[in-house]
């Protein structure tokens, strides 16, 4: 992912660890952190969030975010868990 991707205000999503997560993806890329490396460091980030979610789930919730918020720039809802 190129560094135009990465931009964007993140402070309007409802749910906490949502917004850590893409907070937190956006700002590693932006540090130089591989996209890899981000995606690791944001699943285990959301698993401190959330320890009852098994890895698997972690895993597509953290992808979905990066690509809604991220990569596609929406705004919208997004599946995911159900706190505030």
């Amino acid at each position: 992912m190129g560094q135009n991707v990465i931009r964007g205000d993140f402070t309007r999503i409802a749910r906490n660890c949502e917004r850590a997560v893409v907070t937190a993806y956006r700002d590693l890329r932006q540090l130089g952190t591989d996209d890899m490396a981000a995606y690791t460091a944001c699943t285990t980030l959301y698993r401190i969030h959330h320890p009852e979610a098994s890895m698997n789930e972690a895993r597509r919730l953290v992808a979905e975010w990066i690509d809604h918020h991220v990569v596609r720039k929406q705004s919208g809802e997004t599946p995911g868990c159900d706190c505030a």
